[in-house]
């Protein structure tokens, strides 16, 4: 039986004080020149060294508690990060103290990649592991890339955001895309919102650059698809980070400072589209992944061609290629 939601994200620094120490917690074990390191603490400089991660993960379990206050399922919610304050480990060690043993886990990403999915199923055996025999069961809920409350928040905001425009004028390295199904399903995502806003003339490119300087990642870069757009007379481009569901700081200072700026130097209206967040058909997905799970129910929403998917227990491996297929943290551009 499930007797609570667990909300598992990345976590973020709320204060300048915590930036370093967050990175670190980050980046340990990767190869990133400490110069890199001490760049990205200079956007979060930018903010005051707040994150609007944690805020924006609040602002969605209220909506959610909302939801559940008035059609069900009548479960707590608890919520963990990887990497900052609550800490999964701690959020676990609280779930066991209140006696919850079965928690379906909702991850804060759409898609299928190892940071994105492997990585957070191994922090939740991590941390059932710190906390020992008493440490909650979790089952995941399946990805939503595809799920009409997640395509059709995104139509809107990109909807709102062309019309501003006048009428008359976060990847990820090589080597883990071909590991699993992220770049697939995020072109599949860009084509259905593309498709609902009636728009042909659009390109997934990515953001959010990091790692060692000579790994390959996937690409267009955003920066280099807007001096693209500008060499072939585009005067005006909507950008929507549909690998995010919330304004992460990658999206705030990727796209609202770096690419806000270099568009004003090339002379392009560059208009950012909003994050699904609390979008009301975004809460309400959630809620129905977390009914679905608990009655197995065998109508399961989806758009596109590639049906609901549950991932492997293997799933997004290293070294290991996974299609995508059904079973039983990237922006997309448009232009005008």
């Amino acid at each position: 039986m499930v007797d609570a939601v667990l909300i598992v994200s990345f976590g973020g620094p709320e204060g300048m004080d915590e930036v370093m120490p967050f990175l670190e917690n980050v980046l340990r074990g990767r190869n990133v020149p400490r110069e890199r390191m001490l760049e990205v603490a200079h956007h979060y400089e930018l903010f005051n060294g707040v994150s609007p991660i944690n805020a924006q993960n609040r602002a969605l379990i209220a909506a959610l508690q909302e939801t559940f206050k008035a059609s069900g399922p009548d479960l707590p919610i608890y919520w963990g990060n990887r990497n900052w304050h609550p800490l999964l480990a701690d959020t676990m060690r609280q779930m066991s103290a209140d006696g919850v043993r079965h928690a379906l886990a909702f991850f804060t990403s759409a898609y299928s990649s190892y940071s994105s999915c492997r990585q957070y199923r191994e922090d939740i055996a991590t941390a059932q592991a710190e906390v020992g025999p008493g440490a909650p069961q979790v089952s995941l809920l399946r990805k939503f890339y595809n799920h009409p409350g997640f395509i059709q928040p995104n139509v809107d905001h990109v909807r709102a955001a062309l019309d501003t425009i006048p009428h008359e004028r976060h990847s990820i390295p090589d080597s883990m895309a071909r590991n699993c199904a992220y770049e697939a399903q995020l072109m599949e995502a860009s084509q259905l919102v593309a498709e609902g806003v009636t728009l042909s003339d659009w390109q997934l490119v990515y953001q959010s650059r990091s790692g060692a300087p000579g790994q390959p990642w996937l690409g267009p870069d955003i920066k280099e698809h807007l001096n693209t757009l500008k060499a072939h007379g585009i005067t005006d481009v909507v950008v929507a980070p549909i690998g995010f569901i919330s304004d992460h700081l990658e999206v705030r200072y990727d796209l609202d400072v770096e690419a806000h700026q270099l568009a004003d130097q090339l002379g392009l209206n560059m208009v950012r589209a909003a994050t699904v967040s609390t979008h009301p058909l975004f809460i309400s997905m959630i809620q129905e992944l977390i009914v679905e799970r608990m009655t197995n129910a065998s109508d399961r929403p989806y758009m596109g061609t590639h049906g609901p998917l549950d991932c492997a227990v293997d799933c997004c491996q290293p070294g290991q290629a996974r299609p995508m297929t059904a079973q039983t943290n990237s922006s997309a551009a448009g232009q005008k």
